[in-house]
């Protein structure tokens, strides 16, 4: 294999401090640009000020080993460097990419200029509009793919699998309450622990018989699913809420992720399911309280510093939370007072009888930025937009889970707000696909909105 140069840009190291060490043989080179920026966001207390400032120590260790101007032997046989540029560089640009004070991106590109008669250099930068100079001026640049769980979201895990069988296998599956697959089923399959399985028998291309399993593991038998009528009053509308329901009720998954269009009832569903397990307020008792969170994302142009206490502060981001579980808890609330209109006393009923739960500690909603430290046992816990967090915001939520413990992410991954994930690096997609093969976890991707016609055209449409 031929030894390449690879040059990193700034938001690969901001993205992935570990990508320092992620191109094996190869050499990896940093211009000094590049170490100038990481200087302009240390101070961040986010997770890009977080990775800047994990470089910048990484680099300063190494330099106990050699010097970074001549280059560091790494682990994997490659070099790493600091490298500079020569005033001529910026003079080799276009003229539309050279102002008087041209900006990182550019200087980089500059470098990459200078460096064109090395074959074997390639620009790795996360930017679009870079990779898209670079294309033009004939340098090689490429997406920094490590990250990705999957080069194409087409290929992403559905949690769902249909299988056609003949007709005799179908009424078997029914009759012994279960079914062993044939081994020349198997093979053509790759299956996943609680992948919901619909066996489906045709006749010229008509369905004639089917049923809905759930896969285990190779070695025992297909089993029904828990048609479970309805969770806190509220009942299915499709086949994948029905799946969904017999995954959030299963005690066994400690780990589901939903995932699908808006309006297709993710958080409601699993906002209901963790109410009808609350213990003093379900009908099926298993966890102690329920903790609703969501990263802390605005859509579109951020409003600014909010005034108030933590609770007004988080108010607009958790409102929709609130006004779920203010939906779900309809048949529970105080009846309203003699002069009230009705709607005042359903809004007063809804507030007071969340109020009191949250009170009683049955029900947390909370910032999702101070998870941190916490160990929480015996709870549930929906993170709603999970298609926002970055991976390492993911592991700090994940490894605060304790014992009998269920967590639920929920999220549409084309529906994506924080600008430093995208839909093959987000946290969302990483739960996926990260936790497809493992028993503990189970996923469905929703298709069918249910939230009204409108917005389900719009979903698909806009």
């Amino acid at each position: 294999m031929t030894k390449k140069t690879y040059v990193l840009d700034t938001n690969v190291l901001l993205s992935d401090p570990s990508s320092l060490f992620s191109f094996e043989e190869h050499d990896v080179f940093i211009p000094m640009a590049v170490l100038e920026e990481l200087d302009n966001h240390k101070s961040r207390q986010d997770d890009v000020g977080k990775n800047a400032r994990s470089v910048s120590r990484t680099l300063d260790d190494l330099r106990e080993k050699g010097s970074l101007m001549e280059g560091i032997k790494l682990d994997h046989g490659g070099v790493l460097k600091v490298v500079t540029m020569s005033p001529e560089c910026v003079k080799s640009l276009p003229v539309e990419l050279k102002p008087a004070d041209p900006k990182v991106d550019n200087m980089i590109i500059a470098f990459m200029l200078s460096m064109s008669e090395d074959q074997n250099a390639v620009l790795v930068s996360k930017d679009i509009n870079v990779r898209l100079k670079c294309d033009s001026l004939g340098i090689r640049c490429e997406d920094y793919r490590k990250m990705r769980v999957t080069n194409d979201p087409k290929n992403f895990y559905r949690g769902v699998e249909v299988i056609e069988l003949p007709e005799d296998l179908v009424q078997q599956f029914y009759d012994e309450d279960g079914l062993y697959l044939p081994q020349e089923i198997t093979k053509k399959y790759q299956l996943y622990p609680n992948q919901i399985v619909v066996l489906k028998s045709t006749f010229q291309g008509q369905t004639i018989k089917s049923a809905i399993s759930k896969f285990l593991s190779y070695d025992k038998p297909l089993k029904p699913i828990e048609k479970i009528e309805q969770a806190f009053n509220l009942k299915p509308r499709n086949k994948e809420q029905t799946f969904s329901l017999d995954l959030l009720f299963d005690d066994s998954i400690k780990l589901l992720t939903l995932a699908g269009p808006s309006g297709t009832g993710k958080t409601l569903l699993a906002l209901a399911s963790a109410l009808a397990q609350l213990k003093g307020i379900g009908d099926t008792p298993r966890y102690d309280k329920l903790i609703v969170t969501r990263p802390v994302q605005p859509i579109g142009r951020d409003i600014g510093f909010l005034p108030g206490t933590l609770e007004e502060k988080m108010e607009p981001w958790v409102a929709p939370i609130r006004d779920n579980i203010n939906f779900l808890m309809g048949t529970r609330k105080p009846s309203r007072r003699k002069n009230q209109s009705e709607d005042e006393g359903k809004r007063q009923g809804d507030d007071q009888y969340l109020a009191l739960m949250q009170e009683k500690g049955f029900i947390e909603i909370e910032a999702i930025t101070f998870i941190r430290g916490r160990s929480i046992p015996n709870a549930f816990i929906i993170i709603d937009e999970a298609q926002n967090l970055s991976m390492h915001e993911l592991k700090t939520i994940i490894t605060r889970v304790g014992d009998n413990t269920k967590i639920v992410l929920t999220g549409d991954v084309e529906q994506i707000d924080n600008v430093h994930v995208d839909v093959y690096s987000n946290g969302l997609s990483y739960a996926i696909e990260r936790f497809k093969e493992y028993p503990i976890a189970g996923h469905v991707t929703l298709l069918k909105g249910e939230r009204s016609e409108l917005a389900t055209i719009a979903s698909k449409i806009l």
